[in-house]
């Protein structure tokens, strides 16, 4: 019998090879390599009305905080050229809130639950990471420190590497989750933030959050968004999260990366895989199609076979030489 044969259905007409999906990041196990990203799907179940949440890697929540934070004043989204610019500032009901309110729908929907909390300062880290620590059924939490940082002048957290290495200890000493470190792309030097996050206990970094960007109203001749700048997201940022992944996984290539930034198929997210990524998330594609992450998850099992590709982790820094 030939390969052809063995890969023919019941009519004689060749079927796709089984691809398997199943990737690793540190400790944790998941059956497939495509996430939501925070911040675009919400805060639980919303996208289970398009299709059944729990057939990709995980869901990850908007960011929360240890207490209700009001974000900032409207407008607060702009579509851009190839994307689009956010100024929502990490609105969010606490994380005991979500907890009660938001995660049982959520969790009935079976899928594995990525929490990501963010803070003003260290403590609030610390704070947000005990209150996560008393919640049963979560598979990791994902530590923003790519938002303000009160305790240096508003820089980021994720601008310095001791700033960033502080936050992540806070959350490892108040939580036994798997940690992921989500940080920006617009640090001077990536690898070394994220060495610093490895070193204080992170299993995993979580490549990229959104670019800096402004849009002028130029009638009113002032800044359009109510929180003055944004984060810029979607297809236009996508070679800055190449890149990103690109120089910290060969700086860093037994530590473990999720991608994000940009993409919107499943080649998009290949090339983060080829790059260095274990797994992927799929953030602003969902504002145009909320099926989009299983689309491209279903994207990627299908170039993986058309191409011999037998597992997804086969790719994992397949562009590193």
């Amino acid at each position: 019998m030939t390969a052809r044969d063995r890969n023919a259905g019941p009519s004689g007409q060749r079927s796709r090879p089984t691809v398997d999906l199943t990737t690793t990041i540190g400790s944790l196990v998941l059956p497939a390599p495509v996430m939501t990203a925070s911040g675009t799907s919400g805060h639980g179940d919303e996208l289970d009305a398009y299709f059944p949440l729990e057939r990709l890697g995980a869901v990850v929540v908007k960011s929360l905080s240890a207490e209700p934070w009001p974000g900032n004043p409207p407008p607060r989204v702009h579509e851009t050229p190839s994307g689009m610019l956010n100024s929502v500032g990490l609105q969010g009901p606490g994380v005991d809130e979500w907890a009660r309110h938001d995660l049982p729908p959520l969790a009935a929907t079976g899928a594995r639950v990525v929490v990501s909390i963010w803070g003003r300062r260290i403590d609030d880290y610390a704070r947000a990471a005990a209150l996560v620590a008393r919640i049963q059924g979560l598979s990791a939490v994902e530590v923003n420190v790519s938002c303000p940082n009160v305790e240096d002048r508003r820089r980021m957290f994720a601008h310095s590497a001791e700033s960033t290495g502080r936050a992540i200890r806070a959350v490892v000493d108040a939580c036994e989750l798997p940690v992921w470190a989500k940080l920006s792309p617009n640090a001077a030097d990536l690898p070394e933030i994220a060495a610093a996050a490895h070193q204080a206990g992170a299993e995993a970094v979580t490549l990229v959050n959104t670019v800096l960007g402004m849009v002028i109203d130029v009638e009113r001749r002032r800044p359009l968004l109510g929180g003055i700048g944004g984060g810029l997201s979607g297809p236009a940022m996508h070679p800055v999260a190449v890149r990103s992944v690109y120089d910290v996984h060969a700086a860093l290539p037994d530590l473990p990366i999720v991608g994000t930034g940009g993409i919107a198929s499943g080649l998009g997210a290949v090339e983060l895989l080829l790059a260095g990524a274990s797994a992927v998330q799929v953030g602003t594609a969902t504002f145009r199609d909320p099926r989009a992450p299983l689309r491209i998850q279903e994207e990627i099992g299908a170039w993986c076979a058309a191409r011999g590709v037998a597992s997804v982790r086969e790719l994992v820094g397949g562009a590193h030489g």
